[in-house]
């Protein structure tokens, strides 16, 4: 899938997750969890961050997190930074803990429109059922320790916790009413596996946003400033992204000006070697930091093989060249 953009902003609220290097066990002790709990609170009072919804599974985690202001890269380089140094030390040993860098999707939060809202906090409660360490039954899914859902019965938990939002999008009352209606309706969907609808696991593989495309589009306004040469030569993960915000400017403006669906759902109807896409990819490759495995997502073009296979045979065609050129024009 093509990478994750990232956008910030006041007030933005993302699904952010992070896996284990290579799979492996992050949290094997309690003490391990309290730990990462720890910095999260941390992390939130520095932050000004809100948490909606959280869970801890052996080998990654998944928040529902809001930030008022736009620090979530900080936020998260401290909180992954700091909670890794522990980690390893507690073990002796050197080495990444987390596999590559997290994954954060921005979620449409409105309150009119809480649809997508809703989807993240079901996915995140409903992590120990899909994982069969709850059956909503003998094995309830507030008896997973490590899950916002017991604070959400109890109706305490630490500070950083809103719960409020979550059971205002499922139009619930904020009392004790409300919440065993939350907690019963969670307790059926384990029964039944945890499984989401395809509608909704469609929305959460969808890629770099979740909420209708109105919201993708005040996302995109974020991000139509143009990246100079000089931003794409700094180092670090923030060049790395302006790298790929640049790439998807260029992808849309490509795209409309190629009279080509916007989208790789609507692409992937076309061929991988469809001659419109071998041009913009050469461009992409020219003009931003996007390496294959984006593009080939983004373009519906395969595998990162393919593109490098359809590029390479391409820079040996004048007429590709030519249309590539073309294309570059066009879109100064």
């Amino acid at each position: 899938m093509a990478r994750a953009l990232r956008v910030e902003y006041p007030g933005a609220v993302y699904h952010v997750m992070a896996r284990g290097d290579g799979g492996k066990r992050i949290f094997e002790t309690d003490e391990d969890h309290f730990a990462f709990l720890g910095r999260l609170g941390e992390a939130c009072e520095s932050h000004g961050w809100r948490v909606h919804a959280w869970v801890l599974m052996s080998n990654h985690f998944h928040l529902l997190l809001e930030t008022p202001q736009p620090n979530l890269v900080s936020g998260m380089k401290w909180l992954l930074g700091v909670f890794s140094q522990s980690w390893n030390r507690a073990r002796k040993r050197r080495g990444h803990v987390f596999q590559g860098r997290y994954k954060a999707v921005p979620v449409n939060g409105d309150s009119a429109d809480a649809y997508y809202f809703r989807i993240v906090a079901d996915y995140i409660h409903l992590n120990p059922a899909r994982a069969g360490l709850a059956d909503g039954q003998e094995r309830p899914l507030a008896g997973y320790r490590w899950s916002s859902l017991p604070d959400y019965l109890k109706g305490k938990g630490p500070e950083w916790l809103e719960t409020a939002r979550v059971l205002g999008a499922f139009e619930l009352a904020r009392d004790g009413r409300g919440r065993r209606a939350y907690g019963a309706w969670l307790e059926e969907r384990a029964k039944l596996g945890g499984e989401l609808s395809e509608e909704a696991l469609q929305a959460l593989r969808r890629g770099w946003y979740l909420g209708e495309k109105t919201f993708r589009d005040r996302l995109l306004e974020l991000l139509e400033k143009p990246v100079s040469r000089r931003d794409l030569n700094r180092s670090g993960a923030a060049a790395r992204d302006r790298g790929l915000i640049e790439a998807e400017r260029l992808v849309r403006a490509g795209l409309s000006h190629l009279e080509l669906p916007v989208e790789p759902e609507q692409l992937s109807a076309l061929r991988k070697g469809d001659s419109r896409k071998i041009w913009l990819a050469m461009l992409l490759r020219k003009r931003t930091t996007a390496g294959n495995s984006w593009i080939a997502a983004r373009l519906a073009m395969g595998e990162a093989g393919s593109v490098s296979r359809l590029v390479g045979h391409a820079k040996a065609d004048p007429e590709a060249i030519r249309q590539m050129h073309q294309l570059e024009q066009m879109l100064k």
